[in-house]
């Protein structure tokens, strides 16, 4: 009974983090895991939650990490830890988080999209010209394979 009582609590809370709502989730995240506190994905929602509505990004951390350490091989684990890294300001940590991921989880599309968006892109070849311009677009990929055979030798 108490599992599917956390799991109702659970669900509760994630509706309302997709709401925007994360002080409301936090009550039903924090009750989830009073009643299944081994459960890495409600500890690991309960850091994240912590992080968006008490700013309270060590105590955050901190769980998310705990989580990580109870089941290393999910995805989803990592990307709360490193929205947690990034709602504190700390892009490089998130990078490095999902980048630590990405072994685990290679076929999980949602980690490489997170790390397209934490990770700080190039200027462009061409700074004069628009990003997207065929020219910057052409220089910018030989120049990505340029470095890429540069930096394996």
């Amino acid at each position: 009974m108490l599992d599917t009582e956390a799991f109702r609590e659970f669900k509760k809370g994630i509706d309302l983090i997709k709401l925007q709502n994360p002080n409301k989730a936090l009550h039903h995240i924090r009750r989830a895991v009073e009643l299944e506190n081994h459960n890495p994905f409600y500890l690991s929602h309960l850091g994240l939650v912590l992080a968006q509505a008490e700013h309270k990004w060590h105590k955050a951390e901190e769980i998310c990490v705990s989580a990580l350490h109870m089941r290393r091989n999910e995805a989803q684990l990592y990307l709360n830890l490193a929205e947690v890294y990034r709602l504190a300001g700390r892009n490089e940590d998130a990078a490095e988080t999902l980048t630590r991921g990405l072994p685990y989880a290679p076929r999980d599309a949602r980690l490489i999209r997170a790390l397209g968006r934490v990770r700080p892109r190039r200027e462009p070849v061409f700074s004069f010209l628009a990003r997207r311009h065929f020219l910057n677009r052409q220089f910018g990929k030989l120049l990505h394979r340029a470095l890429k055979l540069f930096s394996a030798a």
